[in-house]
């Protein structure tokens, strides 16, 4: 009898914990990260991986909107700078530049701070949204499950939706997932999208949300070639002592 109990109260835990981890799993975006400081703070405190992109927070003159307004930032790590600027060997501004026969880029200040907002900005939205607040985008279905259309800060259209992954082969019951994706042409507002998926979603420091973007072959911008030109049509700046 007593052997008994222990399985049956073994299987009710098992029962009880399996409902945890399913409650979970359907819908990832239950976890909430509260951070104690304003986004710019976050930014900073977080060197690993986003030291660069503070860096030209500061660069882009924005330290006061990334400190005190509120809004929704699509986060994309410093590898993203990294590949964007690149080196003469790799596929990378600074091959662009050497290729033409420029000078190429040694400090990111090098860079003219207008451009460094126009880039940013395209990450940055109006209003605090969490996953939640975005709709499903079904990427085999568009008609069906479309994501939402928004506008940047920098007047750029990107759509946005909320991935449903499929689980145990039934779908849209698996883990949600935010994914991003730049425009190019609104006048074509389905064709050649740069998307990016989140890897972290909802960081709240004390003002604004914060979604990380995942660590990916993304350039910062989204549209390589089109950072790529204004930084070659603009020139750079002397290197700073």
């Amino acid at each position: 009898m007593k052997n008994l109990i222990i399985i049956v109260s073994a299987a009710c835990l098992l029962f009880i914990s399996a409902c945890k981890r399913d409650e979970y799993y359907i819908d990832g975006g239950k976890a909430v990260a509260e951070y104690p400081g304003n986004m710019l703070k976050y930014l900073r405190d977080k060197t690993v991986p986003f030291d660069t992109i503070a860096q030209i927070v500061k660069l882009a003159n924005m330290e006061q909107e990334f400190s005190n307004e509120d809004f929704t930032f699509f986060a994309p790590d410093d590898d993203v700078i990294k590949r964007t600027i690149g080196t003469i060997r790799t596929d990378g501004l600074n091959r662009a530049l050497y290729n033409a026969g420029r000078d190429t880029v040694k400090t990111l200040d090098q860079i003219d701070p207008l451009i460094w907002k126009k880039y940013l900005q395209r990450y940055m939205f109006k209003g605090v949204n969490r996953l939640k607040d975005y709709p499903q985008i079904d990427f085999s279905v568009k008609s069906v499950y479309p994501g939402g259309l928004y506008y940047a800060y920098s007047n750029n259209a990107l759509n946005i939706g909320v991935v449903f992954n499929d689980a145990n082969g039934i779908k849209y019951i698996g883990y949600r997932q935010l994914v991003i994706s730049y425009i190019p042409d609104i006048s074509k507002p389905n064709d050649n999208w740069f998307s990016t998926l989140v890897a972290s979603s909802d960081i709240k420091p004390t003002n604004g949300v914060v979604h990380a973007l995942r660590f990916n072959s993304a350039y910062f911008g989204f549209d390589k070639n089109e950072f790529f030109n204004e930084v070659y049509n603009t020139g750079l700046k002397n290197p700073s002592n």
